[in-house]
């Protein structure tokens, strides 16, 4: 008897563990569609992100110009694991864990970098957790405005390596005084000097800001998000909508499941 019911405790415990594993799962992200551009006044490109019934427009601008671009609708596919297809399971793109990003940027779109200066993403909407991919970083550098995490790269991890290799990268933080930081990714050369890969940006945003360090022919992006700040963020961005007017946090899931073991063990001791 006493056997049986620690077996069937354990059997619980394993089952709850498990759904904690899932409630872990990366997250799908809805990336760039990059549709029109031009080169007046430096370079501006458009395109649009769909999440659910939302489109977002993106602008991304950059008064030194850039090194090429690829829009919608074909060129070569810079996404793919070191020139030998797309493997989610092992692409520098892809990671695991809550903040995780469940999918390969879609079809071609890419554009391509070569100087050095600032730029901006702005998005007509309030986005949240804005993920920014990355091909070829090579000896260059990115300095953002806001923090950030390395979600993945190529040759980390049990990842392939990119399109043209594999590399490491670092984040390093700069103080710029009178609180002021910048967020600088940078290559570092651990295993190659290609780095590849995706960080992510926390929170609700309606434009990035970053300079490219050294000009360098040629490193490339797109950028991706969770969804709408509205969607992903609901009470943080309408805290009057009624299900955000409950004061009182009620127990998740897991935790009545916990409460319930808990309880269940306490019974079956008494029982014994």
């Amino acid at each position: 008897m006493g056997k049986e019911i620690t077996h069937n405790l354990k059997y619980l415990v394993v089952v709850v563990f498990s759904f904690a594993s899932f409630s872990a799962l990366a997250v799908p992200i809805n990336w760039t569609d990059w549709t029109s551009e031009s080169a007046i006044n430096g370079y501006t490109a458009t395109g649009s992100i769909i999440s659910g019934s939302e489109t977002i427009g993106v602008t991304y601008t950059n008064a030194q110009g850039i090194g090429f671009s690829q829009m919608s609708g074909g060129g070569i596919d810079y996404w793919q694991n070191n020139r030998s297809g797309r493997d989610p399971a092992t692409s520098p793109y892809t990671s695991t864990g809550i903040n995780g990003v469940d999918n390969i940027p879609t079809g071609t779109d890419i554009l391509a970098l070569s100087r050095q200066g600032s730029q901006t993403l702005s998005f007509t909407q309030a986005i949240a957790n804005p993920v920014f991919a990355f091909v070829s970083l090579n000896r260059n550098g990115y300095a953002f405005d806001q923090d950030f995490e390395i979600l993945s790269l190529g040759g980390v991890d049990g990842n392939d390596c990119g399109y043209w290799g594999c590399g490491g990268a670092e984040k390093v933080i700069v103080d710029l005084g009178g609180g002021n930081f910048e967020y600088q990714l940078n290559a570092n050369n651990v295993g190659g000097t290609e780095p590849h890969g995706v960080i992510r940006f926390s929170g609700a945003f309606d434009t990035v800001t970053w300079r490219s360090s050294t000009n360098e022919f040629w490193n490339g992006f797109t950028v991706g998000v969770q969804g709408t700040a509205d969607q992903v963020f609901p009470c943080q961005q309408n805290p009057n909508l009624p299900q955000c007017q409950n004061t009182v946090p009620e127990p998740g899931t897991l935790g009545l499941v916990i409460i319930g073991i808990i309880a269940l063990s306490r019974r079956l001791k008494v029982m014994i």
